[in-house]
């Protein structure tokens, strides 16, 4: 066979078959452009309903967003719990250590390496937070204080701590202890008269 003579098609039926296959797609293909009723939602519709459903994600997303952020700050919260309570289970165990170091203060027992660690243990248990409190002459707090005993107190003129038994210790303004005190009322002769109480 030369090249420039044209081929003969195998299936002379092709052409037709080809015709009748474009056929059919123009009328898939014109079928398809003309919606058919019912069928098929108008595009205003299908974009009101996506602008909804976007909107519903939308709130699922900051609803979920929110839920996280509360969870984090719970969780940093009870980490912060479980640290303090940690501490402060440490304090309760020291405090009869702290009582009897402050005993040996006033009684000038504390001297040598016994006072460099005492010293020690007061800046560790300030730096911490713990602080004591209950001083003869405090205005009586029943948050901080636990009043044992009433003793009079003559020219007194507020109800005030004139003795202290077992000094208070509160941490992170947390009371850990109260302070075990005796207290003094006021004297009604000197409330009645504030001209006689002497400054």
């Amino acid at each position: 066979m030369s090249e420039n003579q044209p081929q003969e098609p195998l299936d002379p039926q092709g052409e037709e078959l080809s015709e009748q296959t474009r056929q059919e797609i123009d009328e898939a293909l014109a079928g398809a452009e003309a919606p058919v009723e019912g069928s098929v939602e108008e595009p205003a519709d299908r974009v009101a309903e996506l602008v909804s459903l976007v909107a519903e994600r939308t709130l699922d997303l900051q609803r979920l967003q929110a839920e996280y952020v509360n969870y984090k700050r719970r969780v940093d919260r009870d980490r912060q719990m479980a640290k303090q309570q940690g501490a402060e289970g440490i304090v309760r165990e020291l405090m009869p250590v702290m009582d009897s170091i402050h005993m040996a203060r006033q009684h000038d027992e504390l001297t040598g390496v016994f006072k460099m660690v005492a010293d020690e243990l007061g800046k560790l248990a300030e730096k911490h937070g713990l602080v004591a409190f209950g001083e003869v002459g405090d205005e009586f707090d029943p948050n901080l204080h636990e009043a044992l005993m009433q003793v009079p107190l003559p020219g007194a003129t507020t109800t005030c701590v004139s003795q202290v038994m077992q000094r208070g210790y509160q941490m992170n303004e947390r009371v850990l202890r109260p302070a075990r005190v005796a207290v003094s009322d006021p004297d009604p002769d000197a409330a009645a008269d504030p001209a006689k109480t002497e400054y």
